[in-house]
């Protein structure tokens, strides 16, 4: 296997295991009533406050927090979160990476759609997290030199994005749609192959999640390092543990921090891949460490890199976790009338849009920034291209689903009545 096709895999499961922790997060919201009436109490103010198109904030247009706000950026976050949310319950993977450049492909600065998705994600967590349920196979040794190590990324990713907004707000937008152009477009192109091929061989697609590979030859390798200090880890698995070194698994939370604090994605999308097929841990350890991960990494960066600055615009967080609640829960339905191959095509072309969207915006930068010269009309054009297809592509999809699930309802409805009448049978035996 080549090595750009086992990053491309390494970054597809990434984005599954980001997903899963989303859909699992979100459910936990939705099925508890007291954190349902939670959510809704911070949004009626909010609302209020949308609903009278208020104008300036926090000190007026010097701020660095939003100086306008207006019922309609209110109201396209909780867009941008419900199609976050469908592409993620849908599609399995990927949603988490639209949100920052869904944010600033509606106009919000590059540096706080970061801050934002960072804080809508840390809310998330706190909310949905079930602490005292998932911690339990949390090996305290591991989570310390990792936490440890992701702390540190965090600082130097939010002194990297703060650093270069501070010498030019243009170079802070150029260097964060670099990042994601990079990504989406290496991700993206090897999506659209990987679903070409499996259209040629017919392969429906329907097992597209991540199978456990148990140890892998690079984890044996890893784990032969011998740089102290080492842990020990999974006792209760594998007769006298697995020993990794401690600064090899801080440096891992520093790859993590690093992404997180950078591009607002909370770290979890990388955690879960590296500690399995990294690091060789087990998934029941790895499944405790993620969640405890990201609410630490994603607060972290969230308060002490963005929010004390000013660069976290908390309503629309506020509305991005109010539109995925709903997106994931009707996406996730909609997976039991799609087929596996329309998912998997799905995938790819909603990754390959946000990438157009990213890279169709640094042509007008690099100008502004006199790095190149073309003419003005040409990059506004490219710009807008790129925002047509990204807004075309991401409504589309958003529609279709809708759809399908609306045509589908009953069906459903049925065979969620029909799960539900199982599960009371069996408690009744």
């Amino acid at each position: 296997m080549s090595f750009p096709r086992q990053v491309f895999d390494f970054l597809r499961l990434t984005s599954i295991a980001h997903a899963r922790w989303d859909y699992e997060v979100s459910l936990s919201i939705v099925k508890n009533r007291k954190k349902m009436l939670l959510l809704l109490g911070m949004l009626v103010p909010i609302l209020a406050v949308s609903l009278l198109e208020a104008g300036d904030m926090l000190g007026g247009k010097t701020a660095y927090a939003p100086a306008f706000y207006s019922t309609g950026i209110f109201l396209v976050s909780i867009a941008i979160g419900l199609c976050a949310g469908l592409i993620t319950g849908c599609i399995g993977a990927g949603g988490g990476f639209i949100i920052t450049p869904a944010l600033m492909a509606a106009g919000v600065k590059g540096i706080l759609a970061v801050g934002t998705d960072l804080f809508h994600i840390f809310a998330k967590a706190i909310m949905g997290t079930a602490v005292h349920k998932k911690l339990g196979n949390v090996s305290l040794k591991l989570a310390l030199a990792f936490l440890v190590g992701s702390a540190g990324g965090t600082f130097i990713g939010g002194y990297i994005n703060k650093s270069l907004y501070d010498k030019d707000p243009l170079l802070s937008e150029a260097f964060i749609s670099l990042v994601y152009a990079i990504l989406l477009g290496f991700l993206g192109f090897y999506a659209l192959v990987d679903f070409l091929k499996s259209r040629k061989a017919k392969d429906t697609g329907d097992a597209h999640g991540a199978s456990s590979a148990g140890m892998t030859g690079l984890s044996l390798k890893v784990q032969n390092v011998k740089i102290p200090p080492s842990i020990t880890f999974d006792e209760d698995y594998v007769p006298g543990g697995r020993k990794i070194s401690g600064a090899i698994v801080a440096m891992g939370g520093v790859v993590v921090g690093l992404l997180a604090a950078i591009m607002g994605v909370g770290g979890g999308f990388v955690t879960f891949p590296m500690f399995v097929y990294v690091f060789g841990v087990s998934s029941m350890t790895t499944v405790g460490t993620d969640i405890l991960q990201i609410i630490f990494t994603a607060g972290l960066a969230a308060v002490s890199q963005y929010a004390i600055y000013g660069y976290v615009f908390y309503t629309l967080a506020m509305g991005m976790l109010l539109g995925s609640l709903i997106g994931i829960q009707v996406g996730a339905l909609t997976t039991k009338v799609v087929k596996g191959i329309h998912i998997r095509g799905f995938y790819a072309v909603s990754i390959l849009a946000g990438f157009i969207n990213r890279a169709a915006t640094l042509p007008k930068k690099l100008v502004e920034l006199e790095v190149i010269d073309i003419s003005r009309p040409v990059v506004k054009g490219i710009e807008t291209a790129g925002n047509i297809v990204f807004w075309a592509v991401v409504g589309l999809f958003a529609l279709w689903v809708i759809s399908k699930f609306l045509v589908n309802l009953n069906a459903l409805r049925g065979e969620e009545e029909e799960k539900v009448t199982t599960v009371l049978a069996e408690e009744e035996a």
